[in-house]
Parts: C-alpha cells; sequence; structure tokens
C-alpha cells in the first residue's frame, strides 16, 4: 500500500493535493465534492481588506449620510437586523467548512493595513481556520522603494501576526525577490511556517479599440509550474519549513516533478476549474499508480530527491542549464534559418 501522506504547516494530511484559493471554495457543494475527490486540506478565496472597507463607505454614506428633509429623522436610518456584511459572510462560510468537512481548512487573507492585517487574521483564527496563507500581492512600483525595503514589509505582517494569532502562518511569494533563498530564510526565522511559491501576478492588459486598461485573467498552463520547480528545489533542505508549489500543477506529471523536487503539497486551482472536482481523483489515482510502478512506498521517500542539493547534476538547477537550453534547440520540421 502506498503512503501518500506528508506534513504540511504543522498537518498531517493524507496525500500532498490542496486545492488552492480559488471560486470553488466559495460553495460548500463544489469544497465537498473537491473532499470526496480526494483532496487533503482546502485554501479558501482570499478575504479582501480592501472589500471591507469600500463595504464600510456605501454603508456609512448610504445609513449616516443621506438627507430625508424631515429633520430628526435624516439621522435615523438603522442598518437592518438580518444584514451581514462582506466579513461576516466570510466568517459563517469559513465556519460551515469546518463544520461540513473533516479535511483542514487555510484560510486566506489579503490586507493592506497593518491593522487590519492583525484584526482580521484574528478573526479567522476565531472562526475555526487551521492554519493562515497570507497573500501580500504587493507590487512595489515606487522609485523610492528599495528591495529591502520591500522585503521588511513582509517581514512586518509576519510580525505583527505572530504576536496575536497561534495558528500556522504560510507566506504566499512573488517570484521578483532579488534574492528568494536569502529573503526565504528571513521569513523563516521571523516565524514563517512555510511558504507558497510563487503567487501569479494577473497582468492588466491595454484596450486597443476604447484605448483603456482592462483586468485580464487568463488561467495557468504546466509551463508555469517550472519556474516554481526550481527554486523549490533550490530551498529543500535550505530552510526548515513547509514548502508549496502553487501556480501550473495541471496534472500527475507536475505534482511528481514538484515533490521530486522537494515540495510538502501541490496547490491545484486551473486544472480544477478547467475539469471540475473530479480531475484530482484522476491526478490522485495518477500519482499513486506512477510511485508503486516506480517501487516508491511513500512521498516521503519520493520528496527532494531531485533537489538541487540530491540531484546528480546540481547545476542544472543554476546558470549551466541556461547555456544547455540555448545550444539544444533545432528549428520545427519544415522551418529553415
Amino acid at each position: 500500500m502506498i503512503d501518500l501522506s506528508t506534513q504540511y504547516l504543522g498537518l498531517s494530511l493524507k496525500n500532498p493535493l490542496v486545492p488552492s484559493s480559488s471560486p470553488l471554495s466559495k460553495h460548500l457543494d463544489s469544497a465537498r465534492r473537491l473532499e470526496d475527490a480526494g483532496a487533503a486540506a482546502l485554501v479558501m478565496h482570499s478575504l479582501f481588506e480592501e472589500k471591507i472597507e469600500e463595504e464600510d463607505a456605501r454603508l456609512a454614506r448610504f445609513f449616516h449620510q443621506q438627507s430625508l428633509g424631515h429633520g430628526e429623522a435624516d439621522s435615523f436610518h438603522p442598518i437592518p437586523e438580518n444584514y451581514l456584511s462582506y466579513e461576516e459572510k466570510y466568517l459563517e462560510h469559513l465556519a460551515a467548512l469546518k463544520s461540513s468537512l473533516e479535511i483542514p481548512v487555510i484560510a486566506s487573507l489579503n490586507g493592506t493595513t497593518p491593522g487590519g492585517w492583525v484584526s482580521y487574521a484574528t478573526a479567522l483564527e476565531q472562526a475555526g481556520a487551521d492554519a493562515l496563507e497570507v497573500n501580500v500581492y504587493y507590487i512595489p512600483a515606487s522609485s523610492r522603494e528599495t528591495g529591502t525595503q520591500v522585503e521588511d514589509r513582509y517581514i512586518e505582517i509576519l510580525t505583527s501576526l505572530q504576536d496575536k494569532i497561534q495558528i500556522p502562518v504560510t507566506m504566499k511569494l512573488s517570484s521578483q525577490f532579488s534574492s528568494v533563498v536569502h529573503f526565504a530564510q528571513r521569513l523563516h526565522q521571523a516565524g514563517a511556517a512555510g511558504l507558497a511559491l510563487f503567487n501569479r501576478f494577473y497582468q492588466p492588459d491595454i484596450d486597443l479599440e476604447n484605448l483603456e486598461v482592462v483586468p485580464s485573467l487568463e488561467l495557468s498552463t504546466s509551463e508555469e509550474s517550472l519556474m516554481r520547480i526550481r527554486w523549490i528545489a533550490i530551498l529543500y533542505g535550505r530552510i526548515d519549513c513547509s514548502l508549496a508549489i502553487t501556480g501550473g500543477i495541471h496534472n500527475v506529471k507536475d505534482v511528481l516533478k514538484a515533490l521530486l523536487a522537494g515540495a510538502d503539497v501541490t496547490h491545484m486551482c486551473s486544472a480544477l476549474l478547467r475539469r471540475g472536482p473530479g480531475h484530482l481523483a484522476m491526478v490522485l489515482k495518477s500519482l499513486a499508480d506512477w510511485m508503486e510502478e516506480h517501487e516508491y512506498e511513500s512521498v516521503q521517500q519520493l520528496k527532494g530527491s531531485i533537489s538541487q542539493s540530491n540531484a546528480t547534476d546540481s547545476a542544472a538547477f543554476l546558470r549551466s542549464n541556461y547555456m544547455r537550453v540555448l545550444d539544444s534547440y533545432q528549428p520545427p520540421p519544415g522551418v529553415r534559418w
């Protein structure tokens, strides 16, 4: 019997397949289907501080800043007793997921202010979250902000959370840091229980007809996993915290490569949005079949066996790969250079 179990953020998981933050967690039915298909844990869709602030501003305008022209009645606009705010709905849904599912539920928080990070993280912990994924999603566009200051921003957020909550915290990082290994070590020293590599920065597009900037969403492809696999392979054995790959995990080959590089879990989103929760069961079966065929007894035995520290050619993860790729490319059939 193949042992697919793994450890992530101090949680004992039955396998390394964890659906990442996505609309699939917004509905109890789809969350249950993910669990039935074999999900080992579930990362919720993010709670956004901006949405809370926008809602508060709308309520203030509607209930407290209107003039009805009736003297004293102008100040009386009670909020309906059955009204639930965006934050309250999220917390209720988190509690509902916890009561409906047997697998761990990891909350996801996207804050903007020091006080917001702490207060909303505390609320998520109190609502029953087993762990917290911190999704900073910060784009440093100021010419006056140095790379060190950007790193410090993340460290300060993490430190403030460590002082207030007890559940494990994992940091969801972008790939844009100048020294990923050094920064990962800083985060671990500051108390991060895990790192999720890497966040996908959705790129704005330009509408050529209306000449305006518009939002753009393209689901990931397996090719995107390769950069993440490289950095997991480099980090494996260098820091003592959980490692997750998020972005580009679509099939069993992606999962296997991630585990061989050293990931504790693989987060899956785009493939599930395209194919539905049942796709998870197919990947899980293929994972067990491959491991049996190749005589692996457990995920633990598999994990990190082709990381940089264990690979036969450790330089393949570094600069030498660049030269080999350039030298090896050949034109496709029928194309003349």
